[in-house]
């Protein structure tokens, strides 16, 4: 099983004969026993590539979670001591990751010398389970998947700023309503498009705003706000320190923003591994019941 998906991974015998120190004649004949013990065709073979069959694709899931669960488990009885050891993969998005989750990373592993984390930033929704991350923290619950589980870390609040030179010029909106006026700086990854949403006690109210400019990271609209580009729809978590120093002012903060989570995706197909989730337990721990970022807001 470990072998087909290496060759599955990389479509290639003799590629995954030289990650696996098999030879290619090997790892064809280990395929071809695990095919007939199957009694079903896994693979297709040319000379030129290797590709998965229906079959082999519907195969490939369970049999790389079988595999990283016999792996996880060798390494907990290599180290039955206690000690967390061995590479931690981890995806964040970018700003978050950069912003709060490297600092903590870095504290939750000082204490565990034989622990290599390996911390990947991106704020595109990569599948953890086919890019092979052991956590992903995001944004917003679990997508439709029941192949993984969900713990939440920490309430991710949205705020609108813009810096004072901006509202200098343009003026302050005074109700949603009139960000049809402003310049907004819009986040690409919002599931609604370019709608944002308002909720004041039991009223509640969409605009569609005319964005501005549009990126797929929040610190990119983050330093375009700081320019005085124009409003920004923002995370506390981000906007916190500009906030707190003036350099960006809260926007509409009587009106509400939907509230978001950050969440701790892993496979629901194992128990988390003692590393896991001793770092989940730690950021719990980090951002409950009250995230340092929302503590360093100021008081309105």
């Amino acid at each position: 099983m470990e072998i087909f998906v290496e060759v599955a991974r990389l479509r290639s015998f003799s590629e995954a004969g030289r990650r696996l120190g098999l030879t290619r004649a090997m790892v064809s004949k280990h395929i071809m026993q695990l095919e007939d013990k199957l009694q079903a065709r896994l693979l297709h073979r040319s000379t030129r590539e290797v590709s998965l069959t229906d079959i082999g694709q519907a195969y490939l899931e369970p049999c790389m979670a079988t595999v990283a669960q016999a792996r996880e488990a060798a390494r907990a009885i290599a180290h039955a001591g206690g000690e967390l050891a061995g590479p931690l993969r981890i995806q964040a998005p970018s700003s978050f990751g950069s912003m709060w989750l490297a600092d903590a990373v870095a504290r939750f592993s000082l204490p565990h010398s034989q622990l290599t984390p390996l911390l990947y930033v991106d704020d595109a929704l990569l599948d953890p389970i086919e890019h092979g991350f052991d956590l992903t923290i995001r944004v917003g619950g679990i997508p439709d998947s029941h192949a993984l589980a969900m713990r939440p870390l920490a309430p991710c609040k949205g705020v609108l700023c813009a810096s004072p030179d901006y509202l200098a010029r343009a003026g302050k909106p005074a109700a949603p309503e009139d960000l049809a006026q402003h310049q907004c700086l819009h986040f690409s990854h919002l599931t609604d498009g370019a709608t944002w949403h308002f909720s004041q006690g039991e009223r509640r109210t969409s605009v569609r705003i005319n964005a501005a400019f549009t990126a797929n990271n929040g610190l990119v609209l983050h330093q375009a706000a700081l320019r005085g580009l124009g409003i920004v729809y923002s995370t506390t978590f981000l906007a916190c320190e500009a906030l707190r120093d003036g350099t960006l002012v809260p926007v509409l903060d009587d009106w509400e923003l939907p509230l978001n989570y950050l969440s701790a995706l892993y496979p629901a197909s194992r128990q988390p591994s003692p590393k896991v989730r001793a770092l989940i337990d730690f950021l719990v721990a980090e951002y409950q019941p009250v995230p340092p970022w929302d503590k360093a807001l100021p008081v309105q």
